[in-house]
């Protein structure tokens, strides 16, 4: 398969668009071709291509920033001399001086399928300001890793926020070409906007279901997203964030495990299992015993679970549930520990008022869930379903693949 970046720099009808513009790039460290050369590299080795600016997200256009709210800065590019500018650092959207740099803009961003993953909010932020500058906007697409499944609560109105661009379900099944024309679509934006497509990409398709598993490398996107296990996990695990609980930040499997020094593993795991055994499904919970070297809990011996979804006999792709799984652990720790303090109270990208495990999932209902020793599995599956259905239903017209 070939993702939209192999077929730009392989085709050269497809690129003759951009000949005698000024074009810019926005990537981070997983942009990358075939051969693992950084698509910044790629772009500017080949014929009349003018580059003029490159664009970071999070954790910036190479990779230089570890934890979440880290901003990175401004630079000039060592080897091609052009401005770099930050996308996450003194702006989260770019200036009028950044777009007047440029006349065609090429993304290509390798997301995770989860909406708190914050290059889509760039996505839909650079998108805003290509309509309101007349500019063009290419997502040169990748593979969502993973993969089509659908779940979560969707983002209610006056949520919104770096973590929640609109009214999607954490897990969204959508490639970033595909959201870019949600993002369109839903903002009605009057932009010129192009996907080159990826060829041969089945996302249904095993081992990977998303990611092509012996074809590609896998290059982390952010810092803590080292492999496939976590990209399956992490429309659950993200929400940790908002929790006391580590969420393996300082271990090697950073955001596949959870735990905390005053938790019993074993217990929590049992109780899941009796509160909602179909919750569970098409994944395996192994208690583990980790140590963060940094961050929650650093140094200190925390009991936990880790989530194993690597393994054809561990993984089934459209079973497995982990913004449910990682919800039932949670109300599992408050049926153990009714006076847990589970929730973090922090300010989370820049929000001070709202808390974060609110802002993570787009409004208080999975918390108030969580919180309610009345509330069953069967009344969040109430509540959430329809969303399920609606967004499924809504970007049916948008599927690429």
């Amino acid at each position: 398969m070939k993702f939209g970046i192999d077929r730009l720099t392989e085709d050269a009808a497809l690129r003759r668009p951009l000949e005698g513009r000024r074009v810019a790039l926005l990537a981070h460290p997983a942009s990358t071709t075939a051969d693992l050369t950084h698509t910044l590299d790629a772009l500017a080795e080949l014929p009349n291509i003018e580059l003029t600016a490159a664009f970071g997200p999070q954790h910036g256009l190479r990779g230089d920033k570890q934890d979440n709210m880290m901003e990175s800065p401004d630079y000039r590019d060592p080897r091609l001399g052009i401005p770099v500018f930050s996308l996450y650092g003194q702006v989260r959207r770019p200036t009028d001086a950044m777009m007047d740099t440029f006349d065609v803009l090429l993304v290509d961003l390798q997301d995770l399928g989860c909406r708190i993953y914050t290059f889509i909010t760039t996505l839909c932020y650079v998108l805003e300001a290509a309509a309101a500058h007349g500019k063009s906007v290419w997502v040169l697409d990748r593979p969502n890793p993973a993969g089509r499944p659908v779940e979560g609560l969707s983002l209610r109105e006056g949520w919104e926020s770096f973590v929640g661009a609109g009214p999607m379900p954490m897990r969204h099944g959508l490639t970033m070409g595909e959201m870019g024309q949600w993002f369109v679509n839903q903002l009605d934006l009057d932009v010129d906007y192009h996907v080159v497509p990826m060829s041969g990409w089945h996302p249904g398709a095993a081992p990977g279901f998303g990611w092509p598993l012996g074809e590609r490398a896998w290059i982390n996107p952010s810092p803590n997203a080292p492999n496939l296990s976590m990209a399956r996990a992490y429309a659950g695990t993200v929400m940790l964030e908002g929790t006391t609980l580590s969420e393996g930040r300082g271990t090697t499997r950073p955001l596949e495990l959870f735990g905390a020094p005053d938790i019993d593993a074993l217990a929590v795991m049992r109780t899941m299992s009796e509160l909602a055994p179909q919750w569970l499904g098409g994944c395996v919970l192994r208690e583990c015993w980790f140590e963060p070297t940094f961050h929650k809990h650093e140094t200190r011996l925390c009991h936990g679970v880790q989530i194993h979804v690597e393994a054809a006999a561990h993984y089934q792709h459209t079973t497995f549930k982990p913004w449910r799984l990682q919800t039932l652990a949670f109300k599992a720790i408050r049926h153990l520990y009714p006076d847990y303090r589970l929730w973090r109270d922090f300010p989370y990208e820049y929000e001070f008022e709202r808390l974060a495990i609110d802002l993570i999932n787009g409004s208080p209902l999975l918390r108030e869930w969580v919180d309610d020793p009345e509330a069953a599995p069967a009344d969040l599956d109430a509540l959430t379903k329809p969303d399920e259905a609606a967004w499924r239903e809504a970007v049916q017209p948008l599927l690429l693949y």
